[in-house]
């Protein structure tokens, strides 16, 4: 067989292969604790100046 020619087995190998889905995944879930802290009080001006105090050092 010559390069670039049609192979059935390898198109139908290939095909199989792209359509079984590892599903297992799904129901191992991975429980986190802790604590998440949101702090909006700093104005974009304020946020920026400190951006500039940063890149300058």
């Amino acid at each position: 067989m010559s390069m670039g020619d049609y192979d059935e087995e390898e198109h139908e190998r290939r095909a199989q292969k792209t359509s079984q889905v590892d599903t297992d995944f799904s129901e191992m879930r991975t429980e986190y604790h802790g604590r998440l802290e949101f702090d909006s009080g700093d104005s974009a001006d304020d946020l920026l100046d400190q951006f500039k105090e940063i890149k300058g050092q």
